[in-house]
């Protein structure tokens, strides 16, 4: 059972005090957040009669940016460490109020810069320098010159996007604060409840009929709140239908890949190869079935790991030192750099009532790059916080290297970092092993990882692109038609050797993610590309290593194909996807061999 939040220890919490200056109430904030709007404002109609005018502008922009930012980022934080609170929900609506109001406002600026030639700007670009760092910012803006609007019309846009917003506000309090899933009986005959934060560790037990009962338990939730989750679902996806269109985009999955200059070819040849590649998922699954000898493999027994491979707890603690010294391939730098996350608590560490499940990095250019975690004592999050300390370092050097304008890396590249150090910290796990069984265990486990990773994002991947293109064709998104399309991509991925059973197709309402629409391919792309640079990292490269360091600290000041061409990497063939499933059949084949 889950502590309330007082009951948890305070040096296993977060400070994010510090996000608000000491002494500042928040209503202060919303005043300078006013008197910056109105700065802003009054230079409207003007902002490219002069370069002062320009620069002026922008900075006032960032100023204001930085404000709302924390103030939006702080709310959220706090709100996710006790949903249920009020007075943190509270807050939570009036930052997302004031977003709305700042976004509504200034939503002129882009459609009265881009309304003049890219010529005038570069030519103030050159007799300002103040100007020079905006080059790449600018040569940004311009390229979204024939998908932005006149002033009126993006007005408009700006206040329906911010009303469409409800369906995943929905299903935000749907999957967290209003969530019941039920109990039952644990291998000691208690009764335990479960949570989205404990669920991990039923899925897994050992124990078959607590897998069986637990998927049922978690599953029925969501059959029996279905037609909410699908209509909150289907009101994302009319919300990116619109603005793709209003937008003059061929489709939304053009207009999300836009801004990272990515072509849709990169997205469905990720697709493509993994379909490719399939059979080893089914031989991977056969093995399971085999080794845990059972006569039919359920969507319940895929989780559970072969063999008992490491000590049923490990304390944070314990999880901390493993991590440290998992990634010294990385560097002294680096190592050092990583105390900050524990000495300066950016961690929120525990599971209680109310908090926000699963885990996250997150924190604005002027705070610490935070982490929620729902530490439940397993090597599952062991390697969660060390997929989490990937973001927060990768943020931390990208703030401490480059602008405010510049460093928010592009999410394509941002689950590189993070997987770079859960592959390091497989590999020492695994070298480090006492014996046959524990080597079996973290090959088993580097295993999940790219199923749940490559085969299983890229099977959400296509969901998307699936129901998006049923959208367009008039098809309608009813619960049946959604789930019913999830359950034949299930049966594709992991093929005869799994029974999907019944209650897998409602899986499709339990993923977040889907309400940032066609991200969750960059999982794949992201684990594909820190397999490469991690086997660099290990034979001692020590030039891939040195240029890694240079890449956690590029933010976004480059397009992330190039950012990605200067590690050697080129997603735009498929070479890093085939070699990432190859090593898949090469880590499946010392399985087989050790089994």
């Amino acid at each position: 059972m889950d502590k309330i939040r007082s009951e948890v220890d305070d040096s296993y919490k977060w400070d994010i005090d510090n996000m608000i200056p000491e002494g500042k109430k928040i209503e202060k904030i919303y005043e300078e957040i006013d008197e910056l709007c109105n700065k802003i404002l009054s230079y409207k109609g003007t902002i490219l009669d002069s370069s002062t005018n320009l620069i002026n502008v922008l900075n006032y922009s960032n100023q204001l940016d930085r404000l709302c930012e924390n103030l939006y980022v702080y709310s959220h934080m706090l709100c996710d460490t006790d949903t249920k609170n009020n007075e943190y929900q509270s807050l939570k609506i009036k930052s997302e109020n004031i977003y709305e109001m700042v976004s509504n406002k200034l939503s002129f600026i882009n459609p009265e810069i881009l309304k003049n030639e890219y010529s005038l700007v570069q030519k103030y670009v050159l007799e300002n320098e103040d100007l020079n760092k905006y080059q790449f910012y600018f040569e940004l803006m311009f390229r979204y010159k024939e998908h932005t609007l006149n002033e009126s019309e993006e007005e408009i846009i700006s206040k329906a996007i911010n009303s469409m917003n409800v369906g995943s506000e929905v299903f935000y309090n749907l999957d967290n604060a209003d969530i019941k899933i039920g109990s039952i009986k644990d291998e000691n005959n208690n009764e335990v409840e479960i949570t989205n934060s404990n669920y991990n560790i039923f899925i897994n037990n050992k124990d078959r009929r607590i897998r069986k009962e637990s998927f049922e338990k978690l599953y029925s939730f969501y059959e029996n709140h279905i037609n909410t989750f699908a209509a909150s679902l289907k009101g994302n996806v009319k919300k990116n239908d619109f603005i793709s269109n209003v937008r003059k985009f061929n489709n939304p999955l053009e207009n999300s890949l836009y801004a990272d200059n990515i072509n849709v070819s990169v997205y469905k040849n990720l697709i493509d190869t993994v379909h490719k590649k399939l059979n080893s998922m089914y031989e991977y699954m056969n093995l399971k079935k085999k080794f845990l000898k059972l006569e039919e493999l359920h969507m319940y027994d895929i989780y559970v790991d072969l063999v008992d491979g490491v000590e049923d707890r490990i304390s944070f603690e314990e999880g901390k030192k493993m991590i440290f010294e998992s990634l010294k391939p990385l560097g002294d730098k680096y190592i050092q750099d990583l105390n900050k996350p524990f000495d300066e608590k950016w961690i929120d560490v525990y599971p209680n009532v109310g908090k926000k499940s699963g885990a996250y990095s997150w924190g604005t250019y002027d705070s610490k790059s935070y982490i929620l975690l729902n530490y439940n004592d397993t090597i599952d999050s062991v390697s969660t916080m060390a997929h989490e300390l990937g973001h927060s370092m990768h943020s931390y050097y990208s703030k401490n290297n480059q602008d405010y304008i510049y460093y928010n890396y592009p999410i394509f590249l941002a689950e590189i970092a993070s997987t770079v150090n859960e592959v390091l910290l497989n590999d020492y796990l695994y070298k480090n092993s006492k014996n046959k069984k524990e080597k079996l265990f973290y090959l088993n486990e580097i295993l999940e990882k790219i199923r749940t990773t490559i085969f299983r994002q890229t099977m959400f991947a296509e969901f998307e692109m699936i129901i998006y293109e049923k959208e367009s064709k008039g098809i309608s998104l009813t619960a049946t038609e959604i789930s019913n399309t999830y359950l034949d991509l299930n049966k594709l991925y992991y093929g005869d050797n799994v029974v999907s059973d019944d209650l897998i197709k409602y899986e499709w309402s339990r993923i977040p993610h889907f309400y940032n629409s066609f991200y969750v391919y960059k999982y794949a792309t992201g684990l594909s590309a820190a397999l490469a640079i991690a086997s660099e990292i290990l034979n001692g490269n020590k030039d891939v290593k040195d240029k890694y360091l240079e890449f956690l600290a590029s933010g976004g000041k480059d397009y992330p194909l190039n950012t990605l061409n200067k590690l050697g990497i080129d997603m735009t063939k498929t070479e890093t996807i085939e070699k990432a499933l190859d090593f898949f059949k090469k880590k499946l084949e010392e399985l087989k061999q050790l089994v």
